[in-house]
Formats: structure tokens, sequence, C-alpha cells
């Protein structure tokens, strides 16, 4: 399905959607993967409970920005209860708007220093 709607509608993105997009961005996952690959991504800095993963995760789905998948790998090692997710178009573009939103918002920082302002780099 191709989606036209306007990218720009969806932004700013709460930063636990953005977790999820870029975590989502290199291929489907189950939601355990999920909270894993936020936590990874992050440093360990972001522990993305399940109360907010899958509320943002049934947010997504009903915005279309991501689509639950059948695709599942060897059901021998898999539990047939995981599902599935993957970003869908949309949610490819959406996530590539927030991200070039969110390298302007940096760049806007750094060249007023606002990490040097308190000793910070």
């Amino acid at each position: 399905m191709d989606d036209d709607r306007d990218v720009e509608s969806f932004l700013p993105l709460p930063a636990s959607v953005m977790h999820i997009v870029v975590a989502l961005a290199d291929g489907e996952k189950h939601g355990y993967a999920i909270m894993r690959d936020v936590s990874e991504l992050s440093g360990g800095a972001v522990k993305m409970g399940s109360g907010t993963l899958y509320g943002s995760i049934k947010r997504m789905l009903d915005q279309g920005l991501i689509e639950e998948t059948d695709e599942r790998p060897d059901p021998g090692l898999d539990d047939q209860r995981r599902r599935y997710y993957r970003l869908t178009p949309l949610g490819h573009r959406v996530g590539a708007a927030e991200q070039q939103r969110l390298v302007a918002l940096v760049g806007a920082a750094r060249s007023r220093q606002l990490g040097l302002a308190f000793g910070g780099g």
C-alpha cells in the first residue's frame, strides 16, 4: 500500500516511537527484540518497559507506521505467541523526516555552543 500522507504531520515523533523506528530500520523484530535493541542502541541509557513498548506499537499500527508480519523464522526456533513487526514505507519516510529534524536541531545546538556554555563538549 502506497501511503501519500504528509510525513510532517507525524512530527515530532515521541522518543519511544523514534526508538522503535530505529530498532526496526534494519528489519522485522518481535517485541522483546525491539526492547533489547533500544537498550543496546542507546548504550543502556533507555530501558523501554513493556507498557511503553506495546502502547507505542499499538499507536504505530493504527497510524500505519508499522505492520505486523506473517513471516516467521523457523518454527522450531520461535515461540508461536511472538508477534513480529516491520516498518511500512510510510514508517520509513516518517523516520527519515524525524532524523532530518533531529540533525537540524543538533546542528542548531552546536552552532550556539550549547554544550560549551556549561563546560560540556
